[in-house]
Formats: structure tokens, sequence, C-alpha cells
């Protein structure tokens, strides 16, 4: 008989605690508990399969790039702030270095290798396609009820990109006022929300910016933050599992980056509701949420048609006098999902201990926490 996903899932942790456990601890000793997450996440994740050997052929062989890459699993896994703190414990911990491949300290690379094997990892996006894989062998066979969509604020320690100024010509400024007596009026440029309409999910992320800049936002108290560094665009499902993320500029808003999102989530999995706060509340994401087949539930923004307002408010005031929750509602509370994801993602997985620069290593360093969640997520989910 054929077993599905989660009876696959099911097996795996059975072989897991009472095989490779009792395997490992007769060969390593005791094992703490972030030894055993380490090693159930590198046996989910086959992260063999994506790191291969040196371009050209020269330089260490590829056992040795698979061990650097596992050993950045464990970074992320054990939180360590910086690489230097990986290699002491990797000096001193017998059981991490051996989980990473290596049994003596003489065989752990210098630290320059390491740094040299993760920009290769960020160039090529290797973390990215490991997680894609893992969804798609996870994921993808199931019916999932909600996508919660979010973005959270990453904190970078480089210099902002200013924007430089453009000059428009003078001819092609746009008049103000009505136009003159038979002048037809120019139409005006087409918002990135229009335009993304007509594009694919490549054409879509280039066109979205990435550069490190300034962003600022109102927090849950009402005053006004502002950090340096870029923004994660996350799109999780039931059960806190990362499906998919954009890494931007930190000032880019919400909204800019929901359309791609939402396509790339539905290529990698099915799923019935969209669920957005009134960052989201537009209306060319609502049109794009259905066509996809999925059903958008949008707080509605402060600022939208005062009429629209009006009625939004004496409906909600009529359910309070009622006692009384629609579905929708009921539904929207399961968007605080995506929120415990980038807490956990921060506080957990290295998502605060930013040390590298440009948007490719920065998101290069946030996809091997991501891995190291989604992992444990689908984990707990079985247990």
């Amino acid at each position: 008989m054929q077993l599905t996903v989660s009876g696959l899932l099911n097996q795996f942790q059975r072989i897991m605690q009472g095989v490779l456990f009792p395997a490992l601890q007769e060969q390593l000793g005791p094992l703490s508990d972030k030894h055993r997450h380490l090693a159930t996440v590198l046996s989910l994740i086959e992260i063999e399969a994506f790191v291969g050997s040196w371009p050209g052929g020269v330089g260490r062989p590829s056992k040795h790039r698979r061990a650097i890459a596992r050993a950045f699993m464990a970074k992320a896994v054990f939180n360590f702030s910086l690489t230097r703190q990986l290699l002491d414990c990797l000096s001193a911990d017998a059981s991490l270095r051996r989980l990473c491949g290596w049994e003596s300290q003489r065989e752990i690379p210098h630290e320059s290798q390491f740094s040299r094997a993760f920009a290769e990892f960020a160039a090529s996006e290797r973390p990215q396609r490991l997680h894609e894989a893992l969804i798609a062998a996870t994921q993808q066979e199931q019916l999932i009820g909600h996508i919660s969509r979010d973005s959270t604020e990453i904190e970078g320690r480089e210099k902002p990109v200013r924007t430089p100024v453009s000059i428009t010509p003078a001819k092609s400024i746009r008049k103000r006022g009505r136009p003159k007596k038979g002048e037809q009026p120019i139409p005006p440029d087409p918002t990135r929300l229009q335009r993304q309409a007509a594009m694919t999910v490549e054409q879509m992320l280039d066109d979205l910016p990435r550069e490190c800049n300034v962003g600022s936002k109102k927090n849950s108290k009402g005053y006004k933050e502002t950090w340096v560094g870029y923004k994660l665009h996350l799109d999780v499902a039931d059960g806190q599992i990362p499906i998919s993320c954009i890494l931007t500029s930190a000032s880019l808003h919400d909204s800019q980056a929901a359309i791609p999102l939402a396509q790339m989530t539905a290529q990698r999995v099915t799923h019935l509701y969209d669920l957005m706060d009134s960052a989201y509340d537009a209306q060319s994401i609502h049109e794009h949420s259905r066509s996809l087949g999925h059903i958008p539930i949008i707080d509605a923004h402060p600022r939208r048609d005062p009429d629209q307002k009006a009625e939004l408010h004496a409906e909600a005031k009529r359910r309070k006098l009622l006692n009384f929750n629609y579905a929708e509602d009921v539904r929207y509370r399961e968007r605080t999902t995506v929120e415990r994801v980038n807490a956990r993602l921060k506080d957990e997985f290295g998502g605060r201990t930013i040390r590298v620069r440009g948007n490719a290593k920065v998101m290069c360093h946030l996809m091997f926490g991501i891995l190291a969640l989604a992992a444990d997520q689908i984990l707990r989910l079985i247990t």
C-alpha cells in the first residue's frame, strides 16, 4: 500500500526515535536537545542532494562543502551570532563536529573558507532551493486551509543606499488642474500593482527594490519605529510552516510584495484562504487572490472610502451587540501564525543577528533559519 506524506513523516519520526538516535548516542555519547534537533533537521532536508563539488573540480572535496552547509544549519539551530562562535563550538563539541561531518579538529576548515562557501551558497540560492524542495516533498499533496501573509523588519549592519533624485524633463511633467477644451488628458502612469497583473513571477521579483535602505512603521502601541536594513515578506501555512518568502528593501510597502508572494505560494501548495492585515487592502490584491481560486480575508484599511468605512463600522458594532462572530472573523484569527513565525525566526533561528551585507547574503542567512524552523514545525505536527 502506498503511504501518504503524513504516513511517510510518521515513519521517518519512528526511525529517528527508534534507530538513529540510539545509534548516534552509541557513537557520539549523550545528545542534548539541540543535537537531536539538528540531527532531525539534517535528516529531513537532505542537504547533501543540493550541495555538490567545488566549481571546476579544484579545492576541497565535495564532502567538505557539504559539511560546511551542515555547519551553517547548526549555526541556525544553535542560534549562534557569529561564525567564530560556530567554529569554537565545533572545536570543543565532538558530537556537533561529527554530526556536521568532521572527525577531528584538524579537518575543520578555516573561517575564511566558511566565508567563501557562504558567498557561493548565497549566489546560487541553494538554501532557497532546499526550502522549496522541502515544501514540495511535505506540503504539495496537502490541502491547506489558510495562508497568512505579513512582513517583518530585518535590521542590517550596512549603510543605507540613497535613492537618486531623478530629473524629469519639463515637457513630460503633467499639468495640474483640468485639461483645456479639446485637450486630451494624459493618463496617469500605472502603479506597480497594476503592472504586476501582466508580469511573470521572475519579472515581478526583478521589479522589487532589494537594496538596503531605511524603513519605518507604527508599532502595536501607535509609535513610529525606523530601522536600517531590509523587510522580509512571508507566507505561512497552518501549523506555522513558512511556504514562501521575499527579501526587499525596508522602505517597500507590504502590498507591493503581495502578488508575487501569492504566485510563488500557489505554485508550491494548494490552499483556500488568504489572510492579510489592512496594509494589503487594495482592489488589485483582492482580484488577484480570487483569480487564483482563493478567498481573500483582508482587514479593512482605515483610510478607505468614508461610506464603506462607516458601513463596516456599523456592521462590526452590530456583531458586537449580538455577540456573534462571522466565519470570516474566526478565520482571520489564524493570521497570528505568521507573527509567531516571525518571532521564532528572530528569537530562535538567528533572525536578529545579521552580520553579513548585501541582499543575497542576508537572504541566505535568513533561509538557513527558515529551513530549520520549517523542518521543526513539520515534525511537531506529527508528534
